[in-house]
């Protein structure tokens, strides 16, 4: 059995405005309209003959996934971290629930936001780093190099272990450019993709043997952890393993490891430059998603937009990229630069470092249309059947009026239904609850009042989706 391991985390800093803490870049849409995620589950199924993969996520990201996964007919299971802790606690926690699901289980551990196009020769590789993981190999997938890229980790490979793997002499960090050009020259490196294939027991022993104190606090972990329906949340406990990756913990020490220099595409989509190559380009090199734009003059530029026209004039090697709430333009060349613009609005408390002015929720979505001072006014859309909790604020008021579908509002001591073109008044301090008792989406209208704001202003008194402390 090949039990397919999605890593599914990180904000993905450098794609910003697009890629956000509260929806980051496995959501994104690149190659083909789907997720990133969606194509690294469907890549799953296929390399290991339609096997549920385990999706090892933060439970922030929890109803995201499974929305983003509801239509695929084999789901996977969950495990869900209530903070991230690296690749190695991930890894020895899914190893864990591997083993038990039988005993000599492959695990095939992948990221779930990179990009592979050629899934046949990804197969094959897969088939390859299979046999030797039952042999007893820790194996890596190397990626070989199409230019001196000082973006990636690399791998100095040595003697072949089988006619497809190759010893893995060390481990090189990002390099600089003139390093970078010599590893490409010497033609013995290979990119270090961040996947890996090995049997549940190889990797639980590797970890007894080169960091056993993170091994036995990731049992203790687990020993603490429930099955509930498709998913398994961690406890707090899970906070304090070591923060820590599995090159780190496990593969730089290791000896039984070995490399496959894969022929198969791969992007880990870092910045926006990779975003750019993933897209075929105009005789003038641009590039841009499936949009609205005017182009004149301009050469080797990407442009991304969501909703509104974007018109470029005599442009060269930039980036455009248009949200509802924020826009980025920058020199393609400085792409990875972008991850300090996160960094400065996380400083100055900005929210669009965390949110899009649409912002999912379990229940549905909402779409901030305006914010100022003492009045803020959203769309909320609500999924048929589905149920915002019994809440309250303490600063403000809120008006509520539905343009589409049926509501049924529990507001104080009453409990009203209203259709298309009705509405309600709810005071602060009222308890009150939204339900969409209709089968199609519920569509409102809010318009809040108050001296504050803040989606911190709620107190939960109920939720179906297990948001109450």
């Amino acid at each position: 059995m090949l039990i397919p391991i999605i890593l599914s985390g990180g904000a993905g800093t450098r794609l910003w405005p697009v890629s956000r803490e509260a929806y980051p870049k496995p959501f994104m849409r690149i190659g083909g309209g789907k997720s990133l995620l969606t194509q690294t589950h469907e890549r799953a199924l296929e390399v290991s003959g339609n096997t549920a993969p385990l999706i090892v996520t933060n439970r922030d990201y929890y109803f995201l996934s499974h929305d983003e996964l509801e239509n695929q007919q084999i789901k996977p299971q969950y495990m869900l971290e209530p903070s991230g802790r690296n690749t190695a606690p991930a890894i020895a926690l899914a190893a864990l629930w591997a083993i038990q699901q039988k005993p000599d289980a492959c695990m095939l551990v992948m990221p779930a936001d990179h990009l592979i196009k050629d899934t046949p020769s990804f197969y094959t590789a897969v088939r390859h780093a299979e046999n030797l993981a039952k042999d007893g190999f820790l194996v890596l997938f190397g990626v070989k190099p199409t230019g001196p890229e000082t973006g990636f980790g690399y791998i100095e490979m040595g003697n072949k272990v089988s006619e497809h793997a190759q010893v893995v002499q060390r481990f090189v960090e990002k390099p600089d450019a003139v390093t970078a050009a010599r590893y490409l020259a010497e033609g013995n490196y290979v990119w270090n993709s961040g996947m890996f294939c090995f049997k549940a027991s190889t990797i639980l022993d590797a970890f007894a043997t080169y960091n056993p104190a993170l091994l036995e606090a990731a049992r203790e972990v687990w020993n603490s952890t429930k099955l509930d329906g498709d998913k398994m949340e961690l406890p707090a406990s899970f906070t304090a393993l070591e923060n820590i990756s599995i090159d780190y913990a496990v593969m730089e020490k290791a000896k039984n490891i070995a490399v496959i220099p894969g022929d198969f595409d791969w992007s880990d989509i870092g910045a926006w430059k990779a975003v750019a190559e993933a897209i075929p380009a105009d005789a003038s090199g641009n590039t841009q998603n499936d949009c609205q734009t005017i182009v004149i003059d301009s050469r080797n530029t990407h442009i991304q937009t969501t909703d509104r026209l974007v018109a470029v004039i005599g442009l060269d090697n930039l980036l455009v990229i248009d949200t509802p709430d924020a826009l980025l333009v920058a020199d393609k060349s400085r792409s990875q630069e972008v991850k300090e613009v996160v960094n400065r609005l996380k400083a100055s408390g900005h929210e669009s470092h965390k949110t899009h002015r649409t912002v999912a929720r379990p229940w549905g979505t909402y779409t901030v249309l305006q914010d100022a001072p003492g009045f803020k006014i959203k769309r909320i859309a609500v999924k048929p059947g589905a149920s915002l909790s019994l809440q309250m604020h303490h600063h403000r008021s809120e008006h509520w009026v539905v343009v589409s579908g049926k509501a049924e509002v529990i507001n104080g001591e009453q409990t009203v239904v209203l259709e298309a073109n009705q509405s309600t008044y709810i005071p602060a301090g009222n308890k009150h609850r939204l339900t969409n008792v209709g089968n199609t989406e519920l569509a409102l209208i809010e318009v809040q009042c108050g001296s504050y704001l803040g989606e911190d202003d709620i107190v939960r008194f109920e939720d179906i989706y297990g948001r109450v402390q």
